[in-house]
């Protein structure tokens, strides 16, 4: 088996499921116990971080108003998890790969606050997660493609163009797509 750990999975464009059209979701595990990741192209257009500090009791000014919150995935989506650069690491905090990280404790959202937390970072509400041999059973099926992940489409603002420049990172065109699995 081959990790995807540090990757992006980019949604085909038949992905049936519509949590995950057009989804890119950075892979934060993949072993034989399953797969867990993050989407980070969709938001949760009803909350911001300032607005969850405010409500978890954390004061901090560093924050920006506009600081939107992520759609992580559908698996308990009221968890909050930070993946952020590695320049910042807690005892609890998952060292993925390529000098990106996973923390999922108030101790970074206090950080964030006071300007002392990763020099990049983003709020996700819930995650994507798979069962052992799901995930692979579903890059077999075509649902999925996976691209090396870089910090240009990870923490990039704009969240619309991640599925477009995830496919241009591998030369693809949607256009050029089939939702039809080969086989030997």
């Amino acid at each position: 088996m081959i990790s995807l750990s540090g990757q992006l999975l980019v949604a085909m464009p038949q992905m049936q499921d519509q949590r995950f059209a057009r989804s890119v979701i950075f892979m934060c595990m993949h072993n034989e116990g399953g797969a867990m990741g993050l989407v980070i192209n969709k938001l949760i257009d009803s909350l911001t971080l300032p607005s969850l500090l405010d409500q978890l009791g954390i004061q901090g000014a560093a924050i920006s108003v506009r600081t939107p919150v992520h759609f992580g995935g559908p698996v308990e989506a009221h968890h909050g998890f930070v993946l952020h650069s590695a320049d910042y690491v807690e005892e609890c905090t998952l060292v993925v790969e390529g000098g990106v990280a996973l923390t999922a404790s108030l101790g970074i959202l206090r950080a964030m606050a006071r300007g002392e937390g990763p020099r990049h970072s983003f709020l996700a509400l819930g995650y994507a997660g798979w069962g052992p041999g799901q995930l692979d059973r579903e890059l077999q099926a075509n649902g999925w493609l996976h691209v090396a992940s870089d910090e240009a489409i990870l923490f990039d603002a704009a969240l619309q163009d991640k599925w477009l420049k995830a496919l241009d990172k591998v030369g693809v065109s949607p256009a050029s797509l089939s939702g039809e699995a080969g086989h030997a």
